[in-house]
């Protein structure tokens, strides 16, 4: 089975993690979850890694949760319940890795993909860079970003993404926060791995008790999250959009998700 995450060290004190399933624009299945929740925690615990750079191979960051997988729990709230929680524990992982994680956009995120970038630490994005939580599309509600996205973004842009579904791309996120900086596509790697460089050069013990103290609140309001995203995946409005989705009926339109990619 071949490994959602790609591992490699560009610089000295840097890891660079690369989802690497591009035939697929990186969607997130429960190997995935599994292996991005074990990398995390891993990480900085005498290894020598200092701070972390997450990108995607290929067109995509990630475009979020593999449909394949909805389809698969058949709104079943018993197996979806423990499905939410590795979801939330991946992304969670990643706000509680010891190393800060520098995210580097490098196409499209939706909807897991977006949540994702909200678990990071610091963002940089390609100029050709888009985000969507694409969940209301699909019945349903980002289950981590609904309490992440307000502590990053502020309630009201949290609204407008979770409630609409809408695209915004690199410029519009930078301006919103999602983003702290925008590089042309070609250059963007190299950037991220500075900005990690940078953090790494620094006493690791101070970097990780800021990294501790800043995302020590995080937590509150998951497990309501997940009871509530939960109970969406037995609708029949979920079912009824997933279904169509795999059979690549979805509408391509500003608020819905491509034919090609994932909520």
């Amino acid at each position: 089975m071949s490994t959602r995450i790609r591992r490699s060290e560009p610089a000295p004190g840097v890891v660079l993690l690369t989802m690497a399933r591009p035939e697929k624009l990186n969607a997130m299945d429960e190997q995935f979850f599994a292996e991005l929740t074990s990398t995390m925690r891993g990480l900085g615990r005498d290894d020598g890694v200092r701070a972390a750079v997450l990108t995607g191979e290929g067109r995509a960051f990630s475009a979020g949760g593999d449909v394949a997988t909805f389809l698969e729990l058949d709104g079943d709230v018993a197996r979806v319940r423990p499905h939410l929680r590795r979801v939330v524990d991946a992304f969670t992982s990643v706000e509680r890795c010891p190393v800060p994680v520098v995210a580097a956009v490098n196409g499209l995120a939706f909807g897991g993909g977006t949540e994702l970038v909200l678990a990071c630490d610091v963002v940089l994005a390609a100029g050709s860079a888009r985000f969507a939580l694409k969940e209301p599309t699909m019945g349903l509600m980002p289950t981590y970003g609904i309490v992440r996205g307000p502590e990053v973004l502020g309630r009201n842009w949290t609204r407008l993404l979770a409630l609409t579904g809408r695209e915004i791309d690199a410029a519009g996120a930078e301006r919103i926060g999602l983003v702290q900086e925008v590089h042309p596509d070609g250059e963007l790697l190299e950037a991220a791995v500075a900005r990690a460089a940078e953090m790494a050069a620094h006493p690791a013990l101070a970097v990780q008790v800021a990294k501790a103290f800043l995302n020590r609140d995080t937590a509150g309001g998951l497990a309501e999250s997940i009871e509530a995203t939960a109970l969406l995946f037995g609708t029949p409005e979920h079912r009824a959009a997933a279904t169509a989705f795999r059979a690549g009926r979805g509408r391509s339109s500003p608020s819905t998700v491509h034919e090609e990619e994932q909520p």
